[in-house]
């Protein structure tokens, strides 16, 4: 059931977007007096830039902690958290446990190794890394501090909360229900979040994704979605791909969606769907573990290229699990 989301959520979010765009005014204003001699610079700016993001990373995470038990109050669900967050431990480390100050010189780097003739271009590049490390190590601090109050507050959960417009890789993940300790994927500048839930009461935020909102879907994708086809089976097929882009392993395995369309189109034959088994190694507590798969899966792009029609395209597209419906739906428009 789709529910309003929290006020304590949104809140949030404004206040980390405030903090992020004041933060890089101020980075932008001490990157501008590095100079042409960029270890001198550095040694005057460095400190300051990494003091600046520390600082920043102090508000992120007490708001990221702050939000999670007041979210969760919103909704009625209000279990006793086992300890406190303290955002001084979030302060001054970058994600990958670096100091700040280490991570931040990037910038000079990319600024060194720039193609370019001038000293303006070379500044115009590296300035923009660090705006990305900058804003990318701010949002990384918030998700911390919330996944760790999420993790000290029992039967918890979050949502994947997506901010349209987003890339393909969020789109695919908008809205979906974790575990506590299940990792948050992001990449740089990413502002994706969590929504806090209680495990006995989860619930749909309400946000819908489509096309439209993803800004990174090539012509082919578009097109694919326009005839049908299931825009997260479209953009999940750029995984497990081939070397030429013609063929995908997503979705072949026994539990993929396409193997359950592939079993229907043989079962309306009167056949066996053919299935090859390779071995994955050892997975878990069984050493020589056998994945099952439905056979090669040809990609959207593949399908529009070697189709003759668009009929014949949208019954390729159904064919191969693209086009998401009751199975016997499918099964029709693919025979």
């Amino acid at each position: 059931m789709a529910r309003v989301l929290p006020q304590a959520v949104s809140d949030h979010y404004r206040a980390q977007q405030r903090l992020i765009v004041a933060t890089l005014g101020l980075t932008r204003r001490e990157w501008s007096t590095i100079g042409s001699d960029f270890d001198a610079g550095w040694a005057r700016i460095g400190p300051r830039l990494a003091l600046l993001t520390a600082s920043a990373q102090l508000g992120a995470a007490r708001s990221g902690a702050s939000y999670v038990p007041a979210s969760l109050a919103e909704v009625g669900a209000s279990p006793e958290a086992v300890g406190t967050v303290r955002p001084e431990g979030f302060a001054g480390i970058a994600a990958d446990g670096r100091e700040l100050e280490t991570l931040l010189y990037g910038a000079v780097v990319k600024a060194r190794e720039a193609n370019a003739d001038s000293l303006d271009e070379r500044l115009r590049i590296g300035g923009q890394w660090l705006d990305m490390a900058v804003h990318t190590t701010i949002s990384d601090t918030a998700r911390s501090a919330a996944s760790v109050a999420i993790a000290a507050t029992p039967k918890t959960g979050w949502i994947r909360h997506v901010n349209p417009p987003c890339c393909q890789r969020c789109a695919v993940l908008a809205g979906k229900l974790f575990k506590f300790n299940q990792g948050f994927e992001r990449h740089p500048r990413c502002d994706c979040f969590h929504i806090p839930y209680a495990e006995s009461d989860p619930f749909d935020p309400g946000v819908y994704i489509g096309p439209d909102d993803v800004k990174d879907l090539t012509k082919v994708q578009r097109r694919a979605i326009g005839d049908g086809a299931d825009m997260n089976q479209v953009i999940n097929s750029r995984r497990g791909r081939s070397a030429d882009g013609l063929y995908t392993s997503e979705g072949t395995t026994r539990r993929g969606w396409n193997s359950y369309v592939k079993r229907e189109l043989a079962k309306q034959r009167g056949e066996v769907a053919r299935e090859t088994a390779t071995s994955a190694g050892r997975r878990g507590y069984v050493k020589n573990y056998v994945v099952r798969r439905t056979g090669p899966r040809p990609t959207p792009e593949a399908i529009y290229k070697f189709a003759s029609s668009r009929e014949e395209a949208v019954r390729l597209l159904a064919a191969n699990g693209y086009i998401v419906a009751d199975l016997s739906k499918v099964a029709r428009m693919a025979l």
